[in-house]
């Protein structure tokens, strides 16, 4: 980090182990500065008052980041109102010091929001929309931006119907809007449309197409910067900053406009507790801050057009920016002896090109049936189906137990696999294209492969770059799990599949560059109809009707409880008219609301029982 962004946070800094001395209470004069900090510790949820030395008054603002004692402890904490009226003969502690420079007051209060719309702790949005490193010294504020007039926004919007082929006028003077764009049509005129009218914050799912947006906004002469390394100059103002799920936190002002790019895409959730989304949070702070939110994606969620309409770019555009799709059908074929390579799928293979075999399953086999007896192969504990790992042993995917290839029903040792997984199809691809064949499962140890042929799990669909052809062995995997947005995730794995082939792959082969095959026993599916015909309409409204009817988000409002204090926080949950409670199932609980004013309003005020607890709010696999 460079010296504008100040030193890095000191191991003696951590709040947790840090013991001193307290400083004696110290009156409070009629003209002393009072703050209010909330202590960096996640079972506090009050802030305390403290006094403001003389020599840090002009250093202290909403959001700073300062030492204080309490309870005998050293602790950080977040300045989160200032010009507090202390009552009348109470003696107050003065700040032990200023640490660092903090999120500016608007993004305090966007904190404060989340807390209460995700159901957690304020200090740990703080603390992710705090710098990871410390600035001592106070931004000196940037160029002096204004707003863009109307008519300036007007404009960008009418620019971008004419690149897009489609009516973009309002884009930017609307409070939110959808813009549903192939994956294979550039998204980047969106952002550079934004950045032109303004400092704006642009959010993206993965660090890869941040570090590209960043790129090109440098090549046209934007001023922006990315995070986290670009923090301290997103807090002086006048540039446009650009970063994945922690930019939705992130200082930008004066703010022009909100982008989210691929806001469909699930590295926009936050799994660590509290768990939220970027799209909600970047919608919410448009909304705060009175500027456009546009929201980007080839297959939008429900959730983001239960907010905001949908501008789709034209239907000859769109149906060019979807790849060619090859449905296998194999509702005839028998479950417990077809194989994962079809006939189709093995002609594609052997013709030249580069090609990615997707089965989401490790290891050998998840499933085995004996030569001999056709029985299952089960566990011989708890009777569970096990699988096969790379070395040849039964393992049980249940009570872990591990035993010899054997069958309990008739001693055979003879067994086949009646669901390969990624490692048995890498051998039996190997025999079938005669060339060595790479596998990749996003463990650490896993390298980029340079064998024509890559065999993998969904991970490898982040990992690779372009590809002639993407095959899915098992789709019906993806389809039929059995989550209620699993019909979402399998489109955003589609939407994967076609950024990966889209520039031709590498050999321009006819017979199998920029192609996608799915193997599947529904290729009816509206996922797979949808992206048949380049058009995700009739996939999203079936969808929605589908969860309206089942009661299930964005029709209604969902929160997953969890943990040991999970009972007697639902004994203790404080119920309004609409709140429902279903459960327990596996030791979680489902609380479900009309909307998410009534569900949020419900966790809040409902008592936290000691011992640990997770609430996630909008699940994203349930």
């Amino acid at each position: 980090m460079g010296d504008a962004q100040g030193e890095l946070f000191a191991a003696s800094d951590d709040p947790s182990g840090d013991v001193a001395p307290e400083a004696g209470p110290a009156p409070v004069g009629p003209d002393a500065q009072v703050v209010r900090v909330l202590p960096d510790v996640r079972a506090m949820r009050d802030p305390f008052d403290y006094a403001v030395p003389s020599a840090a008054v002009d250093s202290v603002d909403t959001g700073s980041v300062v030492d204080i004692d309490l309870a005998g402890r050293r602790l950080r904490g977040w300045v989160v109102e200032t010009g507090v009226i202390a009552p009348d003969g109470v003696t107050l502690r003065e700040l032990r010091r200023v640490r660092s420079v903090g999120p500016d007051p608007s993004v305090v209060a966007l904190t404060r929001w989340g807390a209460w719309r995700f159901a957690g702790a304020q200090t740990a949005l703080l603390g992710t929309a705090t710098a990871p490193v410390r600035i001592t010294a106070a931004p000196q504020g940037g160029p002096d931006v204004q707003p863009a007039p109307v008519e300036t926004a007007r404009q960008a919007g009418r620019l971008l119907s004419q690149h897009y082929g489609a009516s973009l006028d309002a884009v930017f003077t609307d409070p939110a809007t959808v813009v549903r764009l192939a994956p294979g049509t550039d998204t980047y005129p969106v952002v550079a449309a934004a950045a032109g009218l303004g400092p704006t914050l642009v959010v993206t799912p993965s660090y890869r197409q941040a570090d590209e947006v960043l790129r090109r906004l440098g090549a046209d002469g934007h001023r922006a910067v990315g995070l986290p390394r670009g923090w301290a100059a997103a807090r002086t103002g006048g540039v446009t900053v650009v970063g994945t799920r922690v930019a939705a936190w992130a200082p930008c002002r004066p703010l022009a406009a909100v982008v989210v790019l691929d806001e469909h895409d699930e590295g926009h959730f936050q799994e660590h507790a509290p768990t939220w989304h970027a799209r909600t949070v970047a919608i919410e702070r448009a909304r705060a801050a009175g500027v456009p939110c546009v929201l980007v994606s080839p297959s939008p969620s429900l959730e983001a057009l239960a907010v905001a309409p949908v501008v789709p770019e034209s239907p000859a555009t769109e149906r060019v920016g979807w790849p060619p799709l090859d449905v296998v059908d194999q509702r005839y074929e028998d479950p417990l002896r077809s194989g994962l390579i079809s006939e189709r799928l093995a002609d594609l293979v052997r013709s030249p090109g580069r090609v990615l075999c997707v089965l989401n399953r490790k290891g050998r086999a998840r499933l085995l049936a004996c030569n001999g007896c056709s029985d299952l192969v089960r566990c011989d504990g708890c009777g569970s189906a096990v699988g096969q790992d790379a070395g040849g042993d039964l393992v049980c995917g249940a009570c872990a137990s591990r035993r010899p290839p054997v069958c309990l029903s008739c001693g055979r040792t003879s067994l086949r696999a009646v669901r390969r997984g990624v490692s048995r199809l890498r051998d039996d691809l190997e025999v079938l294209v005669g060339e060595p064949v790479a596998e990749l499962t996003g463990s650490a140890n896993d390298s980029r492969p340079s064998t024509r042929v890559v065999v993998g799990t969904t991970a490898a669909l982040h990992q690779l770059g372009g590809v002639d052809l993407v095959a899915f062995c098992d789709f019906d995997q993806e389809l039929l799990v059995p989550r209620y947005r699993a019909a979402e995730q399998a489109m955003a794995l589609l939407v994967l599949a076609a950024r990966l082939v889209q520039p031709g792959g590498s050999t321009g082969s006819s017979a199998v560059a920029g192609r996608i095959l799915v193997q599947t026993s529904v290729p009816e599916h509206p996922v797979v109809l949808a992206v048949s015909d380049g058009d995700p309409t009739a996939f999203t409204t079936g969808e929605l009707a589908r969860r309206i009817e089942l009661g299930w988000p964005p029709a209604t409002a969902m929160a997953l409880v969890s943990g040991a204090a999970g009972p007697a926080f639902i004994d203790g949950l404080v119920r309004s008219a609409g709140i429902d409670v279903l459960g327990p199932v596996d030791d979680r609980w489902i609380v479900r609301a009309p909307d998410h004013v009534a569900l949020c309003d419900c966790l809040a005020a409902s008592p936290r029982p000691p011992g640990r607890l997770r609430i996630e709010v909008d699940p994203l696999r349930l």
